[in-house]
């Protein structure tokens, strides 16, 4: 058995004394994890970072079998990032929530080609608002691959189109501001860059579409697997609060300083 693909590297974990598995969301291929020999050695590990793109060989005798890799890096994900801890939580967050979210060996070429986008779009933003928008875009594409699709684009109550404000954190479902407003408690808020496509975020905007993603990657895919959302997920989130406390900044406001993309 074997085949070519193009693959992100989720993660790679030592095995043995020299070896590593090592785990790639492929294209066509979905998922799937290998052996890589000598992948625990230095310049192995450079090419198996996370998030790196890479063209990947698997063989094995039998298709059930572990197989190995043998992995030549197309771009480094990681390495424009490296200078920037809240673009790489980013990353990570992204990488393990693909790991952690999709079935073993089943191909999702819309997840594989939203990743690799997000992790350009992380690469080519300093800004949050940049690369917020690519994190929650690709969330949302995976709850919709993996059946749980929002309905952001009409009322649940009056099914109008215009003031939407909110989202039932049940049905994943679009309320507007006059009919939530009796329930607004107990109601997620909608981001109006969702609402309203084409604006541009503000970081509490991107703070609010995290935990709605969040919120629903949680209840309908974490859950059924009867694990919670990754760490690295969790993590992103607390730094991006951090940050913006720190700052000060709030809806329609920036924590971090405009910069050329």
């Amino acid at each position: 058995m074997e085949w070519t693909d193009e693959g992100i590297v989720l993660s790679a974990r030592k095995h043995g004394e020299t070896a590593a598995i090592v785990q790639l969301l492929t294209r066509d291929h979905g998922r799937h994890a290998g052996l890589v020999h000598g992948g625990a050695s230095a310049k192995a590990r450079g090419v198996l970072q996370p998030g790196n793109l890479v063209k990947a060989t698997w063989r094995a005798r039998l298709a059930e079998h572990l197989g190995s890799y043998a992995c030549e890096l197309i771009e480094s994900g990681a390495a424009a990032l490296l200078d920037d801890p809240l673009r790489l939580a980013a990353l990570a967050a992204s990488v393990a929530l693909a790991e952690a979210a999709l079935a073993e060996r089943e191909p999702h070429p819309a997840v594989f080609d939203g990743l690799v986008a997000l992790i350009a779009a992380l690469e080519s933003s300093e800004r949050v608002a940049g690369w917020g928008r690519a994190q929650i875009a690709w969330e949302l594409g995976l709850l919709a691959e993996l059946g749980f699709g929002l309905d952001l684009s009409t009322c649940a109550a009056t099914g109008r189109h215009d003031g939407l404000f909110y989202v039932s954190p049940r049905t994943g479902r679009a309320v507007s501001l006059a009919a939530g407003e009796p329930y607004k408690d107990r109601l997620l808020r909608l981001p109006r860059f969702l609402a309203e496509p084409g604006g541009m975020p503000s970081d509490g905007d991107i703070l609010d579409g995290l935990g709605l993603t969040g919120h629903f990657l949680e209840r309908h895919v974490f859950a059924s697997l009867n694990r919670e959302l990754p760490q690295a997920r969790a993590h992103l989130l607390e730094r991006l609060s951090r940050a913006l406390r720190q700052s000060g900044a709030g809806a329609g406001e920036s924590a971090v300083p405009p910069t050329s993309d």
